[in-house]
């Protein structure tokens, strides 16, 4: 009977024998990892800060300067007025309606700017989830796909971002842990 070598065996090598990778190919992944993921978090964070900003200004991007926050425009009456699908009369009775346009506005701050500074990252994470979540199934089935559209994209991405620990690479989640009020209360990470 033949015999096979065992991976414990003197005869068998134990390092690399490519030599079209680096050895500290890993080493540099590892070191530059935590820089993307934060890269990833201010992005995101952006999308949400910038739509606040455009809907509060009408800076003439997605919402027209006629149509800003601050003139009497309407954040959510549009895009839930046109919701589409099993939950699409639920939106229908809701755009427009005051109280939602402050969560809506206040969820877009809140997201945007926990993300953009890394502090708050659980109810930032929480925050934008939800809202991301309402956003898709307020427009089902989705056009370009079965099922996923970037709503649940982002949404993957923000949890993502919450257990890689984004907050800590190029943002406060450092010093935002060691205040009193956090370190007594870790929701508020």
């Amino acid at each position: 009977m033949p015999t096979i070598a065992s991976p414990h065996s003197p005869t068998t090598r134990t390092t690399s024998t490519r030599r079209d990778v680096p050895a500290d190919t890993t080493s540099r992944a590892a070191a530059l990892a935590p820089y993307a993921w934060a890269v990833a978090r201010i992005a995101v964070g952006w999308l949400f800060l910038w739509a606040f900003v455009d809907k509060t200004f009408g800076l003439g991007r997605s919402t027209a300067s006629a149509d800003a926050w601050i003139d009497g425009g309407n954040p959510t009456k549009g895009y839930l007025s046109s919701a589409t699908g099993p939950f699409d009369g639920l939106y229908h009775s809701i755009a427009g309606d005051p109280v939602v346009n402050v969560l809506f506005m206040a969820g877009l701050l809140g997201v945007g700017l926990t993300l953009m500074l890394g502090i708050g990252s659980r109810l930032g994470t929480i925050g934008g989830v939800l809202m991301l979540v309402l956003m898709w199934s307020s427009h089902l089935p989705v056009a370009t796909n079965p099922f996923v559209d970037e709503h649940l994209i982002y949404s993957v991405v923000l949890v993502g971002l919450l257990l890689a620990r984004a907050d800590r690479t190029l943002g406060l989640g450092e010093r935002w842990a060691r205040v009193p009020a956090v370190q007594r209360w870790p929701w508020l990470r």
